[in-house]
């Protein structure tokens, strides 16, 4: 019997990127050896991504206005991988095959309530050896505030709370799946299989390690060679040298042997410790090139938009001086002209009235007028008399 098969995993910024360039395909070499590029144009989406996993997310947050606490190493998103064994997916067939992933999307959608509008992705591979579904989603509670407003939160530990959460996904989802029609068993509890959950694409490298298989197929298992029953009379069934003979050198070869298996075992797990690894790096590398490459283009993006101000504002205040230089040249010039004006009325008042000096006219004036015809003048003794009656 087949079973019905559903695992979550929690993705921080890095872990996001790593699964956006797997399940979209981006990478040129894929390191997964059960991919058969001939057969991804198969693949299709319950739900497309227009954007990378993590500009979506950042949409969405702002989008949907969602509160939360998120820093560097957060657990931003949740991965869950859906699928079953191929005996299932060969005896139901290509159509039933995509209705599966179909009811296993809308089950997903309203699981604890969490609303289509929060999944980022829905992608099925059927280019793997297996089929299978990666579901991209955003862990959002619909909680309230200290006001008690209602609100919409990020929060993977609240979202995943419980000590049995991941035992109530499974028989859920096993109630849901069946119920459409698809017969499966529910997949055993980790008490009793004693199984250790590993991430989805650990779980993939474990089985299908390379090296594992050539090693394993280099293994020679001698045993000693069994004596002849003609000599074990021969010995006259004497109990020490059966054990000594036959026993004991059977026992020390199996100890052998297991300890160099025990030694392989571990040698093994180092090579797979150092693929995580070596994977974990290459996909923070990834990300920073990225991120990089995005800031780069948005300082080259500023320094354009600013050397465009700068020209800008630099036409402006030239096109200003400009301005003001012509309109400077024609107050020098009515000025000038109201001066010379203003000597003639003088010489003209003087001769009009018959008198000899227009000087004299013109300091009488400003003696008892205290005004003065300069302009300049007039100005500083009315700055002068402002001054003096601070001062009192």
């Amino acid at each position: 019997m087949s079973y019905a098969i559903i695992r979550n995993d929690k993705l921080t910024r890095v872990d996001a990127q790593g699964s956006y360039i797997h399940n979209d395909r981006r990478s040129k070499g894929h390191s997964n050896k059960d991919i058969d590029p001939t057969r991804t144009h198969l693949n299709f989406w319950c739900k497309k991504n227009e954007l990378t996993y993590i500009k979506e997310f950042d949409k969405m947050k702002k989008e949907y206005d969602l509160k939360g606490t998120i820093r560097s190493n957060s657990n931003i998103m949740c991965e869950m991988m859906i699928t079953s064994d191929n005996a299932f997916f060969n005896k139901i067939g290509l159509e039933e095959t995509k209705r599966y992933f179909k009811e296993s999307y809308k089950f997903v959608c309203n699981y604890k309530n969490l609303g289509e509008k929060y999944i980022v992705s829905a992608a099925v591979h059927l280019d793997e050896t297996t089929p299978h579904m990666h579901l991209v989603y955003i862990p959002v509670i619909h909680t309230k505030d200290k006001e008690g407003k209602d609100i919409d939160k990020i929060c993977c530990r609240d979202f995943w709370k419980g000590r049995d959460s991941y035992r109530q996904l499974q028989n859920a989802f096993h109630k849901y799946i069946t119920s459409k029609g698809f017969y499966l068993e529910r997949g055993l509890p980790v008490e009793e299989t004693g199984a250790k959950h590993e991430k989805i694409e650990d779980l993939k490298k474990l089985t299908n390690f390379e090296n594992t298989k050539k090693v394993l197929d280099n293994i020679k298992l001698e045993l000693p060679e069994t004596p002849n029953i003609n000599d074990i009379k021969l010995i006259k069934l004497n109990r020490e040298k059966v054990e000594n003979e036959i026993i004991k050198p059977k026992d020390d070869k199996i100890m052998e042997l297991y300890q160099e298996n025990l030694k392989l075992h571990n040698e093994l797990s180092k090579q797979v410790n150092l693929v995580n690894k070596a994977e974990k790096y290459q996909k923070e590398r990834d990300f920073i090139l990225a991120d990089n490459r995005e800031l780069h283009n948005q300082v080259n993006n500023i320094k354009a938009e600013y050397k465009e101000k700068e020209f800008d504002i630099e036409w402006k205040y030239k096109s200003k001086i400009k301005s003001l230089e012509k309109e400077n040249n024609h107050l020098h010039k009515i000025i000038d002209k109201f001066y010379e004006t203003v000597d003639k009325f003088i010489i003209w008042i003087c001769h009009k009235f018959g008198i000899d000096e227009s000087k004299e006219l013109v300091r009488n004036f400003e003696k008892e007028t205290h005004s003065f015809i300069d302009p300049v003048k007039q100005l500083k003794y009315e700055k002068k008399e402002v001054e003096f009656d601070i001062e009192l």
